[in-house]
């Protein structure tokens, strides 16, 4: 089949790869314009667009998908089918109608579970311990389509989003191409998504930052894994704010201090009430310097037992 592909970041990046491997031919690629990124704000390509570039790949970056102009070019690629995967924008009905086979979307989660725009992170702060990739149909409503085929992936006690991403960026690439290649048979099943089962993933933003310290031990290693790499999960310590970039749920004794009271300073981790257990942190990072070990950090600012993480 001819395939105009729809996708900007990472995650999106290997879908590209395993479509340009595989017997079905690209007719371009739909991404995101180039904007600056990094402190530099330095103006890069997404990781889609090197990709599409590397290949010879015809890229269009539209600023809307709404216009005539832009939906006349996405004729032009004459596609049989378009597959999404994390382009950024909400496609229009206009477009949905296009491609005579439709627009399918690789979807980072068991759908109807965490539809939306975070479903990686949401699934790892919620504690799940499975999640997975969908293949469905795109309709003008969030994640609604009906699905096409899935994959389930184990969620690891301390696996962060980083590293799931990647994962399920690689078993969604493959599920994909195989998915195509049934629509193509016409031995595709579709299956309606239960409404009442439905979930959403809401943006991550600065605000999930935050720890605070009455929570469980369990749900604050979430938070950290789950914000990794970004916003990262954060505390105030002597009126600094400080990264905790790792952390394990440990088993030591807390006796009756405050949530957020230094318990144990050890070779490995520092450990900490919370509401309900201990944490360990082991990697730890003042604000604006670079991550340090749990040791290096304590020796660094002397830390003492009975002091509190605010």
């Amino acid at each position: 089949m001819r395939v105009l592909f729809f996708g900007t970041p990472s995650f999106a990046a290997p879908t590209l790869a395993a479509l340009l491997a595989s017997r079905h031919t690209v007719a371009g690629v739909v991404t995101q314009p180039d904007r600056a990124r990094g402190r530099g704000q330095k103006v890069t390509f997404s990781p889609v667009k090197a990709l599409a570039m590397a290949n010879n790949l015809p890229v269009f970056q539209p600023d809307t998908l709404k216009t005539d102009e832009t939906l006349d070019a996405i004729r032009r690629f004459g596609a049989d089918i378009g597959v999404v995967a994390a382009y950024g924008k909400i496609l229009p009905q206009r477009l949905l109608d296009i491609p005579p086979q439709g627009l399918i979307n690789v979807h980072a989660s068991l759908l109807p579970r965490w539809r939306g725009a975070a479903p990686i992170q949401r699934a790892i702060l919620a504690g799940d311990t499975v999640t997975g990739v969908t293949i469905m149909r795109v309709v003008f409503a969030l994640d609604a389509g009906a699905m096409l085929s899935k994959v389930e992936v184990p969620i690891g006690e301390n696996v962060t989003s980083v590293e799931l991403e990647a994962e399920l960026a690689a078993k969604g690439a493959e599920l994909l191409v195989g998915t195509l290649e049934q629509l193509e048979r016409g031995t595709a099943s579709e299956v309606a998504q239960d409404p009442d089962l439905a979930t959403y993933a809401t943006k991550i933003d600065r605000a999930d930052g935050p720890i605070d310290w009455s929570r469980s031990a369990r749900e604050i290693h979430n938070q950290i894994r789950g914000l990794h790499p970004w916003p990262l999960a954060s505390t105030t310590f002597r009126g600094q704010r400080l990264i905790i970039r790792a952390s394990r749920v440990s088993n030591t004794h807390s006796g009756h201090v405050g949530p957020g009271t230094i318990i144990e300073l050890g070779d490995q981790a520092i450990t900490i009430a919370t509401g309900a257990g201990t944490l360990d942190a082991t990697v730890i990072q003042p604000e604006s310097r670079k991550p340090q070990t749990a040791r290096e950090f304590a020796s660094g600012v002397r830390l003492q037992r009975g002091e509190r993480f605010a």
